[in-house]
């Protein structure tokens, strides 16, 4: 299949028919050496296994996404949908993984894209997918003996579906246009008046592959160690090119720890936080088109996604000029004494909310302290209430994994409204926020900006810090940063 002329940017030159006979000539195959099952292989097994159980005697479809235009006929770089990513391990676009029940489990084949086939031009006149264009991309037997599982031509994905028992289909739906206008959408179950609403059986499947997702195996645990070692040594990176005494670009930050996570990972795991000054009081600050202050402090939220698309998420608040004041001191003190508060408590069994409400305990009665409270800490946080909630919006924390914000799907009483369990990986991350035009709070507050972040992975006895690597005392957070700057600026890899 060549590229439709329709399709063909006006820049492209065209291609004369002597050139054409020239282009489809002289070609051999170049095999790869040494392609064998990866590693994590038995890991997507026991996942689809997993899944298979749940869903015993139904037709399970997982796409994983299509590239997405950024503009014009630019794309923004392929990211595979994490659900499908945790069932197969597979990078490219456009595969679609069908389970089909078996009397004994599941069929599991991926569809996926061939190789360029030098039978036709596409191989040359594609700029998406051709292979002179993008590379050479796996074949469907290689793609089988890495992933460990059967494969199938994408060609071939419409009518398999069109084959399929559509009432015990499910579908992970808003990933693939032509899985989801090929499979009709399930009716919404009816609800009684005065009854939770109820999940379709789409978004049940979608639900329950986030509730899988909470418990980290031994491997997952080990790629989240490496997004995280990865981000330490970003937040190094940074510091050491952090002027004390003159500003910088917020961008030239972003920047230096962009290059780690290029280095060092896939990508970002998220657009980096980097805030400096009053801009610290906006939760999601991505513009970061700021610069640095001596005497201010410095916000930056960042993480590393590594190769196998695991995601950090940490926080660290810095004082610019190397040592905090008096007052940033006591504001960061605060929000420390929480996240502690919040990290002691978590382990097997806790409650979610729990954790929150330790977490903000703390933030209120230090509110209280700082005499910006209309009553007391204990009135504040009252549930029909949440006054305290005007300096710190979010919630102590969210679970972490394939995705920044992981599990999202996963139904609330096993979530926001459920306990952690051993194996959870979450965020625990207060802060307190003073905006620059809050007139309820003394003016030497207003701008002030102040969040920790941690990752912390549940065991049978508590709570391990992975990002332990960065400290989090205001002490050792001074320490740390002068430590930093006297190793000078270094470049990743």
């Amino acid at each position: 299949m060549t590229e439709p002329e329709q399709n063909k940017p006006a820049h492209h030159p065209d291609y004369p028919e002597p050139l054409l006979e020239f282009m489809r000539t002289g070609w051999r195959e170049r095999e790869l050496p040494g392609i064998a099952a990866l590693d994590q292989v038995p890991c997507h097994s026991r996942r689809r296994e997993q899944i298979s159980k749940a869903f015993g005697g139904e037709t399970l479809i997982i796409p994983t996404g299509r590239e997405k235009v950024r503009n014009n006929d630019c794309f923004y770089p392929f990211r595979p949908g994490s659900d499908f990513m945790w069932l197969t391990g597979e990078h490219d676009p456009d595969a679609v993984l069908i389970m089909r029940p078996n009397g004994n489990g599941h069929d599991a084949v991926l569809y996926a894209r061939p190789r360029s086939p030098k039978e036709t031009d596409e191989f040359f006149r594609s700029a998406q997918y051709g292979e002179l264009w993008i590379g050479r991309r796996h074949s469907l037997a290689e793609r089988s003996t890495l992933l460990g599982i059967e494969t199938a031509d994408l060609a071939d994905l419409e009518k398999a579906i069109a084959d399929l028992d559509a009432p015990k289909v499910r579908v992970l739906r808003g990933f693939d246009p032509l899985v989801d206008r090929t499979v009709e959408a399930p009716e919404k179950p009816e609800v009684e008046e005065g009854e939770d609403p109820k999940l379709d059986r789409d978004s049940e499947l979608a639900a329950v592959l986030s509730e899988l997702r909470l418990v980290k195996d031994e491997w997952e645990i080990a790629q989240l160690v490496d997004a995280v070692d990865a981000t330490v040594r970003g937040f190094e990176d940074v510091a050491r090119v952090l002027p004390a005494d003159r500003g910088v670009s917020e961008r030239l930050l972003e920047g230096v720890f962009g290059m780690r996570s290029r280095t060092d990972g896939n990508a970002l795991g998220y657009s980096s936080i980097v805030a400096a000054g009053s801009h610290a009081t906006t939760l999601h600050w991505v513009r970061n088109d700021g610069r640095t202050r001596p005497g201010e402090l410095l916000l930056m939220d960042m993480g590393v996604e590594n190769p196998q698309l695991y995601t950090a998420d940490v926080t660290r608040t810095l004082p610019v000029s190397g040592r905090f004041t008096d007052l940033q001191r006591e504001v960061y003190q605060i929000v420390y004494a929480s996240q502690q508060a919040g990290i002691e408590a978590v382990r097997p069994g806790v409650g979610f909310k729990e954790i929150n409400r330790v977490c903000m305990s703390v933030l209120a009665e230090g509110l209280e302290a700082l005499g910006v409270l209309p009553c007391s800490a204990e009135e504040a946080v009252d549930p029909e209430k949440q006054l305290h909630r005007r300096w710190t919006l979010h919630g102590f924390g969210h679970m972490l994994g394939l995705d920044v914000h992981d599990c999202a799907r996963a139904r609330k009483e096993n979530y926001a409204h459920g306990t952690v369990d051993e194996g959870y990986v979450l965020t625990v991350e207060p802060g307190l926020y003073f905006q620059p035009e809050d007139e309820l709070v003394p003016e030497e507050l207003r701008g002030i900006g102040i969040r920790i972040e941690d990752d912390v992975l549940v065991t049978s006895s508590g709570a391990e810090v992975l990002s332990a690597g960065l400290p989090r005392k205001a002490d050792d957070v001074e320490e740390w940063l002068g430590m930093q700057r006297e190793q000078g600026h270094r470049l990743p890899g």
